[in-house]
Order: structure tokens, then sequence, then C-alpha cells
């Protein structure tokens, strides 16, 4: 035992600082001291410093976990306020990894913090994975959440996975030494990719439950006490107050972890609209690319080419009662009936209600020899409610 800068003994390497900064943790049976000590010297690699990572990275820094590591390149956006709780409203513009950082060592000044200031890619992941003993996933898009899975399967680290969606929450850890990894329950992104909190919105307490119970599995593993959601995923439905819970299985056939692997290095998938399943599928197919463009240049389209087709193809049941002016109307369910009403010698913008259907109907049209596509992010909710215009 050694003495700390106060004079008074450091069992553990534990100041007696930090002794009285966890006493309420240390109390609990099967944390301790010496698991205090285990958190000190762990460290957790956060991807997305938004409304999943904010939750988790505060309470990993509140518990006394050692050295944090932030990823994420973007800047602090108004919309982000209503769920992302590490930012509050004259941050806004500032890079996210920057404000983060400075609030969790204002949380715990003991705290190492490693920014990231950069995107996930295929060339960066193996290495930003491999200097950090758990990742937490706080990503909302498909081609960086198998980017750490592949990532932290080649380099053999837990996953914590979590994802919301309106009132809806779930989490898993995967890892693949012990159970699953992501691919073993989806082998490959699925058709049209997923609507990120942007365009599919999310009540702001979802991302707080969920990435607080991230942080409550990364702890867990940490400690090595307890059961963690290995070869389980919990979901939380916040409409009816419920959880639920579903078993999954380890895919010996799984193209990263499985008995021969196919995957032996993390893959950057394209632009969602490029094909539904992945880049390589679209390429394979034949299938030109197609671009994602925004309201304000959605806009500007409408005005200057009168040639420019909008097909409109929301359901009835999604009909607020207000048209696109001049877009061809063809619910999606409809389009295989009706596609000999879409002329081929147009630019055509395929809107949906939130930009994700749209980009099932562009492949569809696509591989019927359509060539001339574009997507609108966001689709009519965006258009109809402004969002980009004033940006």
């Amino acid at each position: 035992m050694t003495p700390d800068d106060t004079g008074k003994p450091k069992p553990l390497g534990l100041t007696s600082a930090e002794i009285r900064r966890y006493s309420r943790q240390a109390v609990i049976p099967g944390i301790g001291l010496k698991g205090q000590v285990k958190l000190k010297r762990a460290a957790v690699l956060v991807a997305g410093a938004g409304g999943l990572g904010s939750p988790a990275a505060i309470y990993l820094a509140a518990a006394g976990v050692g050295r944090i590591g932030l990823v994420d390149d973007d800047v602090v956006d108004i919309t982000n306020l209503h769920r992302q709780i590490l930012y509050a409203t004259g941050d806004v513009g500032r890079k996210k990894v920057r404000v983060a950082a400075a609030r969790l060592e204002a949380v715990n000044p003991r705290l190492a913090v490693k920014i990231h200031d950069t995107r996930l890619t295929a060339e960066n992941a193996l290495g930003l994975v491999a200097g950090y003993d758990i990742v937490i996933d706080g990503t909302d898009n498909f081609p960086a959440r198998y980017l750490i899975n592949d990532a932290c399967v080649l380099g053999k680290k837990p996953m914590v996975y979590g994802a919301v969606h309106h009132f809806d929450g779930q989490v898993s850890v995967f890892d693949a030494a012990r159970g699953p990894c992501y691919r073993c329950v989806l082998p490959e992104p699925p058709a049209g990719g997923a609507p990120d909190c942007a365009r599919a919105g999310v009540l702001g307490v979802m991302p707080g439950i969920i990435g607080t119970i991230q942080a409550a599995e990364a702890i867990k593993l940490i400690l090595g006490v307890g059961r963690p959601l290995v070869g389980r995923m919990l979901f939380y439905d916040a409409r009816g107050a419920f959880f639920d819970e579903m078993a999954i299985a380890k895919n010996p056939r799984c193209p990263v972890c499985g008995r021969r692997p196919t995957i032996t290095a993390p893959i950057d998938y394209g632009p969602p609209c490029q094909g539904p399943a992945t880049a390589r599928a679209g390429r394979a197919a034949g299938r030109p690319p197609c671009r994602t463009i925004g309201v304000r240049e959605f806009e500007r389209m409408r005005r200057e080419d009168r040639k420019l087709l909008v097909l409109d193809i929301r359901e009835p049941g999604e009909d607020s009662g207000r048209a696109i002016p001049g877009a061809l109307r063809i619910p999606r369910s409809a389009i295989e009936a009706g596609v000999g009403r879409i002329p081929r010698d147009r630019d055509i913008v395929v809107v949906c209600r939130i930009g994700i259907v749209s980009l099932d109907v562009i492949r569809f049209l696509q591989d019927k020899g359509y060539k001339r596509f574009f997507n609108l992010e966001g689709g009519y909710l965006a258009w109809a409610y402004g969002i980009g215009l004033d940006e």
C-alpha cells in the first residue's frame, strides 16, 4: 500500500478520493474495491456520440471506467438536443466529440477520454477497436454497424449493440467467442437499409433507456458478474411498458464468425440506394447507381426540370391529405401492376413516407431496366415539414 496525494493509503491503486467517490457502488456484493479497480483499468470505445452513446458514455464515466474512446465526425445539430444529453443549446455547430469529452471529464476528472474525430471506415475500424476492451455500438445505420461487428469479431472484442425506433428499443451483446455475432442474426444488410433517427423519429427518452442498458452490459462484462445478454436480444416497448426477450443462436455458416468465414476484413458498404442487399450485390446485378437528395435540392429540381417525374409511392393509409403537386401517385403495393404507367425517358424522384421503402421500389424499377433515379431523403415527411430547407 502506498500513499496518495492526500497522504492516505491507496489500496489496489485507488486513491482515498476514489474510494469515497465510488463508495455507494463498491459496497455492492460482487463489485467491491477489486471490481472498482477493474473498472478503472478498463477501456471502452463508444462508437457514435449521439442518442445511445450519450447516456452510455456518461454512466460509464460516472461508474469509474478509466478510459473511454469516442468515435464521431459529426457536429451538434439542434435536432439532436431532444435525445442526445451530452449537449446543450450553446453547443450547436460544435464538434460532438470535443463537447462530449469536456462533459465527460467534468463528470469524472480522473477519466481519460480519447477523441476519434473520424468516420468509421474499413480502413480504420480494426485499428480503432484494437485499442479497447469493449465496444458500444451507438450508431444508427447499417454500414457502421457491420463495420463495428466485423472489426470486433476479427479483433476478438465484445460489441454491446443497441438500437431504437419510435417507442421501441433493443439491446444485445455480440461476443463471437461465447455466442453469436451481429451477422449471425443478419448476415447481410437488409433491403433498403433502416431509417435513422432523422428520418424515422424516436421518442427522446428511448436512447436514454437503451443506452443506459448498454452501459450496464459493458460494466457487467468488465466485472465478470451477472449474465450478459450474450445469445439473447432484449426488447423494450415503451407504449406497452414491457420488456421481452428472444434467444439468438450462433450461425455455423456465419460469413465472419462461422466455421468457414468468407469475410476476413471489414467491408465498406455503399450508400443505401445503391442496392438493397449490399453494394457488391448491386454492382453484380448491374444496377445503375441512384443518388439521395435533400428537400432543398428536390425543390430546386422541381423548379428547373420540367421533365422531372416525382413518383409518390405512399400507401393510402400514409396519406395525410397533402399531395405533392404534379406527382405520379402509385402506392408501393401497386407498383408491379402499375409499372407500365412510369415513363422510362425521365429522371425520377421516388418519394415514400420516410425515405426507406422508396429504396426497395428503386431497386425493383432498376431490375426492370429503369436507370435515372433520385431518392428523397426523409421522404414525404421531410418535404411536408420543410426539413432541410432552413439548413
